[in-house]
Formats: C-alpha cells, sequence, structure tokens
C-alpha cells in the first residue's frame, strides 16, 4: 500500500527545501521526495493520503544517546538498581517516537536491556534502536552497576565478545570518570590508559563494531582519538572541575579521521547556565561552535535518562545549539543527516531521498523559521510505520 504526504514545505535535506512537496512511501522505504505534481504522478490511484498544507516534512531525528534504563527523575539510580523495567524502557523509546526521534542510541543498560526492547518490538512502530550493552569500565567505576566491570585485557575482550553475541551494535567505553558514580574517578581522570583503549578498539573491529567513548578529561579525549574511537561522548575537554583546555591539533585529528563528537546535553542547559555563569558555561558548551570550526561532525544526543533528561523533548537540547550561534539549517543538519553519518546511517536514513528508510517528521509551522515548529509533532512515521 502506497501512502502519500503532501506538506506545505518537504526538506529532502535542511538546504534544500521544497515548497508544496510531496513524499511517497511504499513498504517502509522512500519511493519519491519532491514537488507535489510530480510525487503524485507516482503515487498508486489507492495511496493513503496526508495532507498538512501548513506543515514541514523532513527526516526523523537523532538521539545518539540515550539510557533506556533510567526514568530521568532525581531518584533515577535508585529506581534503576531496584531493577530496570522492560514495558519502562519501551514506553521511554515510544515517547521519543512521538516527539519526533525515529532512530536511538542507547549507550549503557544492565542485562542487555535494550536488545530485550528492540526484539519486543519488531515490526511494530517504533525508532531504530542501536544498542551497546553493559559499557566497559572498571570496578567501582563510572557506571560499574550495569555489570561491565573490568579488571584485565582478558575481560575486556570478554565483555566486547559477550556484547557482540547479544547484539551489540557499538560498544561502549567509560573512559574517565563520570557524575553518577559516587567514590570513582572525577570526570576529567581517566579510567583506561592509551594501550587499553586501542586494545578496544581493536577487538571491537574484530566484531565489526565501532567504539563510543565516554570521555570528559583533555588527555583521555586524545588518547581515545589517537586509539581510533568512532565516537567522543560529551567530549568536555576538561582538566579539573571547571577548568578546560581545547586542543586544536586534537579537534583536527578528529576532523581528519571522521571521529564524531555527541555533547549529551539536554534540555537542562538553561539550568547548568545560570548555575556556572556565562564565564564557565561558555568555557564549556563553546566547545560545540570550535569543534564546529575544526570541521569535527556533531551528533545530537541528550544522555536520556539522567535526572532532568527527559526522553520527549530533543527540541530543548537543540536550542542549545541556537543559543550558541548555530543556524536552524545547521541545527537540523545535526539532528538527521550528520547524526546518520556519525552512526554509519547514510546510507539507511538522515535524508528525505528515494531509497532511503521511511523515517519521517511532519510538524506544523516552519522549523527553519523557528525549531519550536518541532514541538508540534502532525505525523512520525519510523520505517513507514507511523507512531500511535
Amino acid at each position: 500500500m502506497d501512502t502519500l504526504i503532501t506538506a506545505g514545505r518537504v526538506l529532502p535535506r535542511p538546504s534544500t527545501p521544497v515548497p508544496d512537496g510531496a513524499i511517497l512511501v511504499r513498504d517502509g522505504v522512500l519511493v519519491a521526495v519532491g514537488p507535489r505534481a510530480e510525487v503524485l504522478a507516482q503515487a498508486a490511484p489507492g495511496a493513503v493520503r496526508h495532507d498538512f498544507p501548513t506543515g514541514t516534512a523532513l527526516a526523523g531525528l537523532f538521539n545518539a544517546h540515550v539510557h533506556l534504563a533510567f526514568d530521568a527523575s532525581r531518584e533515577m539510580l535508585a529506581h534503576f538498581l531496584a531493577g530496570p523495567s522492560l514495558e519502562d524502557a519501551r514506553a521511554r523509546l515510544a515517547s521519543m517516537l512521538r516527539s519526533g526521534v525515529t532512530t536511538v542510541r542507547d549507550l549503557g543498560d544492565r542485562g542487555h536491556l535494550g536488545a530485550a526492547v528492540r526484539a519486543s518490538l519488531e515490526g511494530a512502530a517504533a525508532p531504530r534502536l542501536l544498542v551497546s550493552g553493559p559499557p566497559i569500565t572498571v570496578p567501582d567505576g563510572h557506571c560499574h552497576f550495569f555489570g561491565g566491570a573490568t579488571t584485565s585485557d582478558a575481560s575486556i575482550r570478554s565483555l566486547i565478545d559477550e556484547n557482540a553475541a547479544a547484539g551489540a551494535d557499538v560498544i561502549k567505553v567509560m573512559a574517565t570518570g563520570g557524575q553518577i558514580t559516587e567514590g570513582g574517578a572525577d570526570m576529567w581522570e581517566p579510567q583506561f590508559d592509551a594501550r587499553q583503549l586501542a586494545l578496544i578498539v581493536t577487538h571491537a573491529a574484530s566484531h565489526g563494531l565501532p567504539v563510543a567513548a565516554h570521555a570528559h578529561g583533555a588527555d583521555t579525549i586524545e588518547a581515545a582519538v589517537e586509539a581510533g574511537v568512532s565516537t567522543i561522548e560529551h567530549c568536555s575537554f576538561m582538566t579539573g572541575p571547571r577548568t578546560f583546555d581545547r586542543r586544536d591539533p586534537v579537534a583536527a585529528a578528529m576532523a581528519t579521521r571522521g571521529i564524531s563528537a555527541c555533547s549529551t546535553s539536554s534540555r537542562n542547559w538553561r539550568t547548568i547556565v545560570e548555575k556556572l555563569g556565562p564565564e564557565v558555561a561558555q568555557a564549556m558548551y563553546g566547545r560545540l561552535p570550535w569543534l564546529e570550526e575544526h570541521g569535527v561532525r556533531l551528533l545530537a544526543g541528550t544522555d536520556a535518562g539522567l535526572p532532568g533528561s527527559v526522553f520527549d523533548d530533543p527540541v530543548g537540547a537543540l536550542e542549545l545549539y541556537e543559543w550558541l550561534g548555530f543556524g536552524r539549517r545547521r541545527i537540523l543538519e545535526i539532528a538527521t543527516e550528520d547524526s546518520a553519518a556519525g552512526l554509519g546511517l547514510s546510507a539507511v536514513t538522515g535524508r528525505l531521498e528515494a531509497g532511503l528508510a521511511a523515517d519521517v517528521l511532519v510538524v506544523e509551522g516552519d522549523p527553519l523559521a523557528s525549531l519550536a515548529a518541532l514541538r508540534n509533532p502532525l505525523l512520525v512515521l519510523a520505517r513507514g510505520r507511523a507512531a500511535a
């Protein structure tokens, strides 16, 4: 059955708006995208039709860093330790779809919850879900409660093997400390050295898997780049509690090697700016335009599941980029085609183009004029299936 969508404007890419456009979907795949008359001519007579004369159709959004095992409450960790729920995780994923997110990367769970969620939703309307399984960490280290503590090279390899066998799409390593684990390394302090990071990248590659490195510290970011990870999560370039060291050669190497950075900033960024003050906030968040200037690919990700980082407000996080001076077209590129490229999905999704998956978001208004339009979804398709 053909599905035909018409809209006041269609964005095959954010840089190529088509006024009075249309999209033809067949069997979960985009068949035609372009001016209305051209697309209508290709539709079957009995096509299911959706008309949005004042709406904008664009590719579905990405959230490249979430934790479906967490509930985003202040008691998030206690609730998780009491036992993550498959049904709760499914509900969180469903809320992301309703908000316009059609591709999700879960970067840390216990017991391969993400893989179980994905299997339970086979054939249903749900975002494409990439999973890491339990991240590699150290005993009592950052997020050790996911079950990924390692004590030797052999145990690192074994965990990678286990995650790969369980269906992981990416290997996650907690290369530095973090905020939510008491007693471990500070955020800027390393948990693994350059040799171990190289071992992780090499062994993950033996399974055909990329590596995502959680890395706040400047030294560890540099080591992760040298090791050849695919994405750096947070990428804060910290050297202390409120000190940062942006290293131009490291950013240049990231750009040259195609290593992406995921800022993991949620809608809480405004609260953080107020708490830290403008000078420290600019030192922290200013890394994003700095990375952009160096040609580093940026990924949209929010760390959804952490306290206050809700699953159903991708726009609140994207507004940080606008505050930093990014144009709306560029922000939409980060949230769609750039994130697709960074996750190796350019041939699958991220643009409205014939042959790609029918991951489509239709919103009221024009997000190129105001990002707030993204808060008004009219229709969301994930691989051709409509969100409930």
